[in-house]
């Protein structure tokens, strides 16, 4: 142990953080300047208590600094370890757990491993050799209240610190809520919100007053999740909090709204698109996360493989054109999209995008942010940039036929054209356009590829339990097609402390990829219905939808049950 605690030989704390990317220079300098001047504690909390770095980022760093072990969530007992002999007031200073008795002395979990005096303390009181682990701090904290707490959760604690008032009283006046909004405790229930989501992986937080209740769900890899909640009572300080934040007015209750939050936690940038709609019992809110470090733009990690990549990328290196995407809201449109853009994205191709609202923010790429209200729509915002002599224009949506015109029309100049459409699969988009009032000989000269997608569950590769499939759900399914010898074997979710017992974790792109060859050409002059178009299309090499979710179910990245929640085929 008292290697711990001579001075490392290993780089630097900052160093490792900004060579992994985890922490920018400019920061580095600011905490250490704090750390010289006002502050005289660890850099590590100064990093922390900054909001610079993830707790699980930095614990990684000090691992290798320290050149000790990180404790896992899996690590920390269901049941106190020395209940009797060690306070919880002492551990709670002391930041530390203890996790078992082994031979070689007691395993201890510490934010601070190098702490000689809680080191000191803790093998008088066990007897025994002191085997300390690094512990990540969110995780040490929760641990701590659960085994020797008082069994009262953060949001329980501070929601005692809230004064207990009639929030039908609070709504009569927009002072005395705004008031209450901004006192520390209710700041820090919705700060304790927003965290919770981040470290859940949610993509969405729902806050919902009903009469007796207020409600607050999480969206968690695409599936609804009820969580902790504060008292109905508090309703109106938790909506007018997250209104503030957002600059929304917040004596207006009738009327829905929208804004945004700009936040830094846990190291990272994160943006809240939020809206407000009103309902019979207060406001209903919801906050859609969007995480800037949290999107990997790789068509591999998309779930892109096979055939469907190869057209697609085909599609996207013709000089003009319109390549389309397509499905319901939520199934990972806009991704693909950016993922497309940052692909194409070099210094001799300029790419100008119009959207509603621009999610992410991508250097070297102008982005147009739509406003109805002052008449700045995708169709007026289309005409002025065909005009800025731009490679590549990306459309948030086409909504109506003056967008699809606009959008036709900047192709045939010779532009290439990336935009979405809400239709159900491939071949309906086609139908679509047509519907709208989109001549056909202009479709069939600009469109180069459709996209359809949906978003189905990745199973937890550390909880996956592989079964034998039984015979009528391999020839129901067409398993054969992909595992053609042998025993077909697919996975079910368990549930582990790395998925929060879901068995799932993340998402992947299921899809279909139409070419548009001249077969089809010819079948959409002749307006041929959507069944005739699908059935070219998988002749001209089109994998369905549901053939692309059922190979990867065989592959053992997702399951059979998440195919045919999103696809709905019999």
């Amino acid at each position: 142990m008292s290697a711990l605690l001579q001075p490392s030989a290993s780089p630097r704390l900052g160093e490792i953080l900004v060579a992994r990317g985890k922490l920018d220079p400019a920061n580095l300098e600011r905490a250490l300047r704090l750390q010289e001047g006002e502050s005289r504690d660890r850099l590590g909390v100064i990093l922390s208590r900054l909001g610079l770095v993830s707790a699980r980022d930095l614990a990684d760093a000090l691992s290798e600094v320290l050149g000790v072990a990180i404790a896992a969530p899996s690590d920390y007992p269901e049941l106190p370890v020395l209940d009797e002999q060690v306070s919880y007031r002492f551990l709670r200073e002391a930041k530390a757990v203890p996790l078992a008795e082994t031979e070689d002395g007691l395993v201890v979990a510490m934010a601070d491993p190098t702490d000689a005096f809680t080191l000191r303390s803790l093998a008088l009181v066990a007897g025994r050799p002191i085997v300390p682990k690094l512990a990540v701090e969110t995780e040490l904290e929760a641990a701590l209240e659960r085994l020797y707490g008082a069994g009262k959760s953060s949001m329980g604690q501070i929601v005692d610190n809230i004064s207990s008032r009639d929030d039908e009283q609070d709504l009569g006046d927009v002072e005395q809520l705004k008031d209450l909004a901004s006192e520390a405790p209710v700041i820090r229930l919705v700060n304790l919100l927003i965290s919770h989501a981040l470290e859940s992986r949610a993509s969405d937080i729902h806050i919902e007053p009903f009469e007796n209740r207020l409600i607050v769900r999480y969206r968690i890899d695409g599936v609804l999740k009820e969580v902790e909640s504060p008292p109905r009572r508090l309703s109106a300080a938790v909506i007018s909090r997250v209104k503030i934040m957002a600059n929304l007015d917040i004596a207006e209750r009738r009327l829905p709204q929208d804004g945004r939050i700009k936040l830094r936690i846990q190291g990272k940038e994160i943006d809240l698109r939020v809206s407000t709609v009103p309902t019979m019992h207060g406001e209903s809110v919801v906050l859609r996360i969007l995480d800037k470090g949290g999107v990997n733009l790789d068509f591999a990690a998309l779930g892109f493989d096979g055939k469907a990549l190869e057209i697609f990328l085909e599609a996207l290196s013709q000089p003009h054109g319109v390549l389309l995407v397509t499905g319901p809201t939520g199934s990972g449109k806009t991704t693909t999209l950016y993922t497309a853009l940052d692909r194409l994205n070099q210094p001799d191709v300029k790419i100008l995008t119009v959207e509603d609202p621009v999610e992410y923010q991508m250097p070297g790429i102008n982005q147009i942010q739509v406003k109805p209200q002052i008449n700045l729509t995708f169709a007026n915002a289309l005409r002025s940039i065909v005009r800025q002599d731009p490679d590549v224009i990306m459309i948030g949506e086409i909504r109506d036929l003056e967008t699809a015109e606009i959008a036709v029309q900047s192709a045939l100049t010779g532009h290439l054209v990336l935009s979405t459409v809400h239709t159900n699969d491939a071949p309906s988009t086609v139908n679509r356009l047509l519907d709208m009032g989109v001549e056909d000989y202009l479709l069939t000269s600009t469109v180069v590829g459709i996209l359809a997608q949906r978003l189905v569950r990745k199973l937890c590769s550390h909880c996956r339990e592989p079964y034998a499939a039984l015979p009528e759900v391999v020839e129901q399914m067409g398993l054969r097609r992909f595992v053609p010898v042998g025993e077909v074997r697919l996975y079910h979710p368990k549930g582990c402390s790395h998925c929060s017992g879901t068995g799932y974790r993340g998402r992947l792109s299921i899809m279909e990829m139409l070419p548009m060859t001249d077969r089809l050409r010819s079948l959409v002059m002749r307006h041929a219905n959507s069944a005739d178009l699908r059935a070219a299309a998988i002749e001209e090499g089109m994998e369905p939808m549901f053939d692309n979710g059922i190979r990867k179910a065989a592959a053992g990245v997702t399951t059979v049950e998440e195919v045919l929640r999103v696809t709905r085929e019999d």
